[in-house]
């Protein structure tokens, strides 16, 4: 990707399918969940566990009735847990060629404050993202304006670039308030997989 950067330049990024791929989340708290309930079987378990998912069955209604416990521990547990993920091949690249230039980073992303950041700890993000917008923190998800301005009043009269993935959300406000902004396609392996319904 060749984007030019200079010190007024803030590169804002979704996270979840546009940094790394959210799929390895979940199939990081299936292992972790399946493991911790049946350790000698935890792999039977797991390809059962994505087998629902894929179906679009109620994953932690079997798991709860299978195992007996509680299926709002179960998600507390999906949601807390410490995951192992990696970021897209070339993103770490991307992100060190832009701070090379002296721009800033941004994540502007929905989704639970822990659970979020979480997964920016994980990615080995935390420390080197100038400025993190998590709708649980601050009350309101994209496409609300609010999400986009704080990236402006942190950064005012920078150029502002938002790369993302979702079509139908990510673009809209980012448009409106005179953005670059770049698409990024799936490629079939992306957790919510209906982008190619917004295509004219």
């Amino acid at each position: 990707m060749d984007l030019r950067v200079d010190h007024k330049t803030v590169i804002v990024f979704d996270l979840d399918d546009t940094l790394y791929n959210e799929m390895d989340y979940l199939r990081s708290a299936y292992r972790y969940i399946a493991r911790e309930l049946d350790s000698k079987n935890w792999e039977r378990l797991f390809a059962k566990m994505f087998s629902l998912f894929r179906s679009r069955e109620d994953v932690f209604q079997f798991v709860s009735e299978t195992y007996k416990t509680d299926k709002s521990r179960l998600l507390e547990v999906y949601r807390g847990h410490k995951p192992n993920l990696s970021l897209f091949n070339g993103a770490h690249e991307l992100i060190q060629d832009i701070k090379g230039k002296n721009g800033k980073l941004g994540i502007i992303t929905d989704g639970r404050s822990s659970t979020q950041r979480t997964k920016i700890s994980a990615l080995g993000l935390s420390k080197i993202v100038d400025k993190i917008v998590i709708s649980g923190e601050i009350g309101s998800e994209k496409p609300n304006e609010t999400n986009y301005r704080i990236i402006e009043e942190t950064f005012p009269g920078f150029d502002y670039i938002y790369i993302a993935d979702n079509l139908r959300k990510d673009f809209i406000t980012p448009n409106r308030l005179g953005w670059n902004s770049i698409g990024l396609v799936d490629n079939g392996s992306n957790m919510h997989f209906d982008g190619h319904l917004y295509f004219d």
